[in-house]
């Protein structure tokens, strides 16, 4: 039984410390919670921030129901990290619901979020409870982007993009579990929103997004939908949304569309068993180690949404810096949010529906981690 507030699951990873820094920054007590608890105490003090002024617990768990059940039990919010999520979020989810708690997680995997609409957004409905996964800066940062720009009159098309300029990809930019998660989007269908109904990318879909912050296009692709198109499956105000994501190092972006046409070719017909080795391959050669703190002189990051009506047209973006940085943020906004009892909803909802787009980017701008422009086009 948890004896703090907020469980972090996931307390051994990148992203879960990320998130104890800020909860200790607001001076939240918090539950870590992982399989290995010596190696949670052993990171813990290598890399999180003012550990020494914390009030936390670490607790080890198997990942089961049952088991993450009785763990989070006593706590009010599960600040969700572990993945891939399409592997393994379903089972903390339900855990979390069964224990009383709200549930917050990192991912936007398409499919997996899905699932959680469809199986548990009722449930969480009638308990009173949020489930709210995509909580980070992918995709966060570009449903702000899309909310400012739904608040210009008649819009009700969006296309948004997620652009990253920092670490190469290849050189332990990106920690281990977003890599695990990036490549399981390869057996995965890849939708966007179009009239009302979430359509699959045709095979091999890119786009060469062009934004005023880059001087060359970057050439981009749908990262198995990202989870705006879901997001507004039933928003009222949207018809269609379709979501781009791009590195600023075009050679690499290439090179991962090139590993989707290499999965449709020679990967997709193959037992699961074999598909997990292949993709368990591709993670530990491309990510092999934790990687580095975020540093803001080089992580920097431009999300806009351009929003069209039948007169209508506008174009809102969302400057930022450290991704990883900025998901630990966001996560401790939403727990004050929920630690006191104020959300715009409950069950499934996105972060901006559930607290506020504005909310949000106030907090991210506040701490010099956002800031926001819309022009009318």
């Amino acid at each position: 039984m948890a004896k703090h507030p907020v469980v972090i699951y996931g307390a051994s990873g990148y992203t879960g410390m990320l998130i104890m820094d800020w909860l200790i920054d607001q001076n939240i007590p918090f539950t870590a919670v992982a399989r290995n608890a010596k190696r949670v105490q052993e990171m813990m003090a290598q890399r999180v921030v003012r550990l020494e002024s914390a009030t936390y617990e670490i607790v080890e768990s198997e990942h089961t129901v049952d088991a993450l059940t009785r763990v989070f039990k006593g706590a009010k919010v599960v600040c969700n990290t572990v993945g891939p999520f399409v592997k393994f979020g379903l089972t903390t989810v339900e855990a979390a619901l069964k224990a009383g708690c709200h549930h917050i997680d990192t991912t936007g995997e398409q499919g997996y979020i899905r699932a959680v609409r469809e199986q548990f957004g009722e449930a969480y409905r009638q308990a009173g409870l949020l489930v709210s996964p995509s909580t980070a800066y992918m995709y966060t940062f570009a449903e702000i982007a899309a909310e400012l720009a739904l608040e210009t009159p008649g819009v009700d098309v969006l296309e948004t993009a997620t652009l990253c300029r920092g670490p190469r990809f290849a050189a332990s930019g990106v920690t281990i579990g977003s890599t695990a998660s990036i490549f399981e989007l390869l057996r995965a269908e890849q939708c966007y929103l179009w009239e009302k109904r979430l359509v699959p990318h045709a095979l091999g879909a890119s786009a060469n997004v062009v934004d005023p912050s880059f001087v060359q296009p970057v050439f981009s692709i749908p990262w198995g939908g990202t989870s705006l198109p879901v997001t507004f499956e039933q928003d009222g105000r949207v018809r269609c949304c379709t979501s781009w994501v791009g590195f600023y190092d075009n050679n690499v972006m290439q090179l991962v569309h090139g590993l989707v046409q290499k999965w449709e070719t020679e990967y997709k017909h193959l037992p699961k068993e074999q598909q997990d080795a292949v993709i368990k391959g591709i993670v530990d050669s491309t990510t092999p180690a934790m990687p580095p703190r975020e540093r803001t002189t080089v992580t920097r990051t431009a999300d806009f949404a351009i929003g069209r009506g039948q007169l209508a047209a506008v174009r809102a973006t969302v400057h930022g810096i450290t991704p990883y940085i900025s998901t630990g943020a966001l996560h401790a906004a939403a727990v004050m949010k929920l630690l006191d009892g104020e959300t715009n909803r409950v069950g499934f909802a996105s972060a901006s529906k559930a607290f506020g787009h504005r909310y949000l980017l106030g907090f991210l701008e506040q701490r010099g981690l956002a800031r926001a422009t819309v022009t009318p086009l």
